[in-house]
């Protein structure tokens, strides 16, 4: 399948390699099959582009990659589309937004992707997650050398 999109240019992405969203995503909901792309200067970095929609890409990252201890409860209910045999099968990324003073993740409202159907949904967690997580510039402490 080829494509042009307003970020990235042209692209060719296998169909078999197509994330499908049923539902689309809340705000996107006419989106509904979409290409995960790769960041070619941060390897963190991931971009679901839309493939009907040239113009929309939306920024992801696998959330423990800067939230070591994150984890999501997320209602049966919430899952059940995807037809997940086994958590085990399932890739969750987190939306990277901006607000005024930096880069932020929306770490209550995961996107669920089946692996094996390619099949995603954005969820809402259950319990305290922030919608704004703040990715701060925080400096590594300083040892002692001498």
């Amino acid at each position: 399948m080829r494509f042009t999109t307003t970020r990235f240019g042209r692209i060719d992405v296998d169909t078999g390699d197509i994330l499908r969203f049923p539902s689309g995503l809340p705000g996107l909901e006419d989106c509904r099959e979409w290409a995960l792309l790769a960041d070619a200067t941060n390897d963190a970095l991931g971009w679901l582009q839309s493939t009907s929609r040239p113009d929309v890409a939306i920024a992801i990252v696998s959330p423990r990659r800067f939230v070591p201890d994150y984890q999501a409860r997320i209602p049966r209910s919430e899952l059940s589309p995807l037809a997940l045999a086994d958590m085990r099968d399932a890739q969750v990324v987190v939306v990277v937004g901006q607000n005024g003073k930096g880069l932020t993740l929306n770490l209550k409202a995961p996107i669920v992707i089946n692996l094996d159907t390619r099949m995603g949904r954005q969820v809402v967690a259950s319990g305290d997650l922030p919608l704004h997580y703040e990715l701060g510039m925080e400096q590594p402490p300083l040892k002692k050398s001498a």
